[in-house]
């Protein structure tokens, strides 16, 4: 096959995936537009603020939960890296979209997807929506970067112009047109082998949807109760939201301190928790357990150490608590 030849038919795998260049580097593009020029939502303690996005991921991610933690506690490095992470996804975007550059940045799609794919692959109501995302996010990486741009791309521009960076080495990995790989069909095989097996293994991990009981960690919210301690000054435990809908709350209408008996000894009902002391929750996170108007809201990824007082007239027949979501579902955990 004479280089021709070649070239032509470079062109036109370029020219194919020019719907996925666009429709990719636009949806990555666009978390910049939506964050900056539509609404500012990288401002801390303003509603819709990124970093409290970010903090929903945190329950149940897969591999790099330790950095979402340290960010999450750090609100100045949770605010520096959100404002890095728009501006990648703005420029990686952008270049997609333009066709410059396209096999490196094809890397920061799948980077970026990867990202997506390890930190939120769980959340979904519907459709594994987040999952989904993340796994075709790396895949359509990895075919633009096989690919390049072709027609309609700045780097064909460049290419057609015959500058002479295009003849450089690096301007064969890094921009579009013909590059050189030792035996194609291997790799190509080899590294789609190793995006599939991503794609099993995460699916299985976050839905058992290989095999096994499908489920879906996004469905009905959960709050674990721990580290119950009596003391001088109340009743103090930690609440934790690990899973449910990431775009809504858990609304608690009821909390029940019990004895061995299950006799109620103290209820907090709605109103009681939509007036709840400030000062007796502390949270850990940039997503925070408050009172709202008829509840105490729990938004996903939120935890905090709560404080009842006034059980001094019963604290020896402490024996559980009990906290009641407005949809019905309750939560038990002993006092140890």
């Amino acid at each position: 096959m004479n280089n021709n030849n070649f070239n032509r038919q470079t062109d036109i795998a370029g020219l194919f995936t020019l719907s996925i260049r666009l429709v990719i580097g636009w949806t990555y593009f666009s978390a910049f537009w939506r964050r900056l020029i539509l609404e500012n939502k990288l401002i801390p303690d303003e509603a819709g603020y990124i970093g409290e996005k970010f903090n929903h991921f945190l329950p149940n991610a897969l591999g790099i939960k330790p950095i979402i933690e340290y960010l999450v506690t750090h609100p100045d490095s949770l605010q520096t890296a959100m404002v890095s992470f728009t501006i990648i996804e703005a420029a990686v975007g952008l270049f997609i979209i333009l066709g410059l550059f396209t096999r490196f940045m094809s890397i920061g799609i799948l980077g970026l997807a990867l990202g997506i794919l390890l930190g939120s692959g769980w959340l979904g109501t519907t459709c594994l929506d987040e999952w989904q995302i993340g796994v075709l996010g790396i895949a359509c990486g990895f075919t633009l970067f096989l690919t390049g741009s072709s027609f309609y791309s700045l780097d064909h521009y460049f290419l057609k112009k015959n500058y002479n960076f295009t003849h450089q080495k690096w301007f064969q990995w890094a921009g579009s047109g013909n590059f050189a790989i030792q035996n194609p069909k291997r790799f190509v095989l080899i590294i789609s082998a190793v995006i599939f097996g991503i794609t099993l293994y995460t699916n299985q991990y976050f839905h058992g949807g290989v095999l096994g009981n499908l489920h879906n960690k996004s469905v009905k919210p959960r709050v674990e109760v721990s580290n119950i301690s009596l003391r001088d000054s109340g009743l103090k435990f930690e609440v934790y939201r690990t899973e449910g809908a990431d775009v809504y709350g858990s609304f608690l209408i009821g909390i029940h301190i019990l004895d061995e008996n299950g006799v109620i000894l103290k209820t907090l009902n709605h109103n009681d928790l939509s007036e709840f002391n400030p000062e007796h929750i502390s949270n850990h996170y940039v997503a925070k357990v408050k009172p709202g108007k008829h509840s105490l809201i729990i938004p996903l990824g939120a935890k905090a150490d709560l404080l009842i007082p006034d059980i001094s007239g019963f604290k020896s027949k402490i024996h559980s608590i009990k906290l009641i979501d407005v949809s019905g579902i309750e939560w038990v955990a002993m006092v140890k």
